[in-house]
């Protein structure tokens, strides 16, 4: 895994707890409750993991009211 800030491997162990069972669909309002994060915060920092996180994969999935992220298990 690259260089992760604190708040990135924050983000990162919490994604990786939803993935446990293959795959799950996030919006960055629900990891920014788990993080003590805010939602900008949070969806700024899933663009820039979609590169360095090795052990997930995050795609940006849909836009309706907001960005859902679909998130797997690399």
């Amino acid at each position: 895994m690259s260089e992760l800030t604190e708040d990135e491997r924050r983000i990162v162990a919490y994604l990786r707890e939803r993935v446990a069972n293959g795959e799950a669909y996030v919006r960055s309002r629900h990891i920014a409750d788990a993080v003590d994060m805010t939602a900008n915060q949070v969806g700024a920092r899933l663009a820039n993991l979609t590169d360095k996180a090795d052990e997930i994969e995050i795609e940006k999935w849909g836009r309706s009211r907001s960005t859902t992220w679909r998130v797997t298990s690399a």
